[in-house]
């Protein structure tokens, strides 16, 4: 039985980069993971490009069950960490807005970088090697995987959620820790489109392909969240940054609400309009807004066809509060194989915020996007996958 220091089973970014650290701080490290590919969701995030880290990011920016279990850990590793490690490995890399980085080239180039940091530490890496099997005993772990049996002093499991099941998420992590006693918080899709029922949303179903900036809100107290991002209309519901956002916070039967004229008084605009207009309130309204939305907005009523100075001034501020207050209830989203993320997880109250190590099981640790924090869109959820690992990795060389 081969014995290593430390085990880590998956091969994302959270397991790569803490392989990495411990193996340059002295540990024996064993990577495992049941693909063939390793990383494959930093190969596809941000358009291929992978938006790799937020400038800005802070405890404000995550969700959790437990909300301050993730400020230890981003402290020490914060945003600037993982970008001096970008740099010194030569990857050109460019800010977009709001803080959001994205590798110039390819998202290939923080794989690369992964890799090469987890060969700088004598790594061992098997792939695909499954595991069957874990054992806790006096001496640690012992695990019986596809390549023979292992011996480690210490676990860490650092498999994913289950967002994106075509490139290999399992539900392996939330089964060993089961295993071993810990709650996990309820998960569910987040960071994913929204969807209505057909018939409701059959009036808007038209204006698929459409965006526009909003403002957008859901949810109450400490799990309401509020966003001005882009929202995309499709076929079956919205989508696009702000939803994508919104969804996170949103539970079943809450509605959204959208300000589809951000940051204006949609009613002063009209108000003003009319007093030197005499064209037809659809006209007017779709030079104030997308024409498409506009038509859309006004298709059935008949005022669309009428004058604007015969509407009165109440009509029109009905009409602007409609759409800066619009309020719709989803009747669910596209699951997990359209989410990013996956919300909930091992539940954090049983775990070191200062190692991710389990309170129950010593040498057990649970890192990344299996553990119940999840951050917001833009970068956000990869810091905490650089920086639960970085806090884990430092206690998995022996003493």
């Amino acid at each position: 039985m081969t014995t290593f220091d430390a085990v880590i089973v998956g091969g994302g970014a959270a397991g790569l980069h803490c392989a990495g650290i411990a193996g340059q701080l002295g540990a024996r490290v064993l990577l495992l993971d049941h693909s063939a590919r390793v990383a494959e969701k930093i190969r596809i995030s941000g358009g291929g490009r992978c938006n790799f880290t937020n400038r800005d990011a802070g405890p404000a920016n995550f969700l959790s069950s437990n909300p301050h279990f993730c400020r230890s850990a981003l402290a020490r590793y914060p945003s600037a960490e993982f970008i001096a490690l970008v740099q010194r490995h030569g990857i050109a890399w460019h800010e977009k807005h709001k803080g959001q980085l994205f590798c110039d080239r390819s998202a290939e180039d923080i794989i690369t970088m992964l890799l090469r940091e987890c060969d700088a530490g004598g790594v061992v890496r098997r792939q695909p090697c499954a595991v069957q099997a874990v054992r806790h005993t006096a001496a640690g772990f012992e695990l019986d995987t596809d390549a023979g049996p292992v011996r480690s002093a210490r676990l860490v499991v650092a498999t994913g959620g289950l967002s994106i099941p075509k490139i290999g998420a399992s539900d392996w992590g939330y089964r060993i820790a089961r295993q071993f006693g810990h709650a996990i918080v309820e998960t569910h899709p987040a960071l994913v489109p929204l969807t209505f029922e057909a018939t409701a949303w059959a009036p808007f179903a038209a204006l698929s392909g459409l965006s526009l900036e909003v403002d957008i809100e859901t949810g109450a107290g400490r799990a309401r969240g509020r966003f001005r991002e882009d929202l995309l209309f499709t076929h079956r519901g919205l989508s696009g940054p702000a939803v994508l956002q919104a969804s996170s916070y949103w539970r079943p039967g809450q509605a959204l609400r959208i300000d589809l004229a951000p940051g204006r008084d949609l009613a002063a605009e009209l108000l003003r309009t009319k007093a030197a207009s005499r064209r037809q309130l659809g006209t007017e309204l779709a030079a104030l807004l997308p024409r498409r939305l506009a038509d859309t907005w006004l298709a059935g009523d008949a005022r669309a066809a009428r004058l604007l100075p015969e509407l009165r001034d109440q009509d029109l501020r009905s009409l602007a509060a409609g759409l800066q207050a619009w309020t719709l209830t989803p009747d669910g989203d596209e699951g997990y194989r359209k989410a990013e993320v996956t919300a909930g997880g091992v539940d954090t109250r049983e775990l070191s915020s200062q190692t991710l190590e389990s309170r129950r099981v010593p040498g057990l640790h649970f890192i990344g996007e299996v553990v119940d924090v999840t951050g917001w869109l833009g970068g956000y959820n990869f810091q905490w996958a650089w920086a639960s690992a970085a806090a884990c990795a430092h206690a998995l060389p022996p003493p």
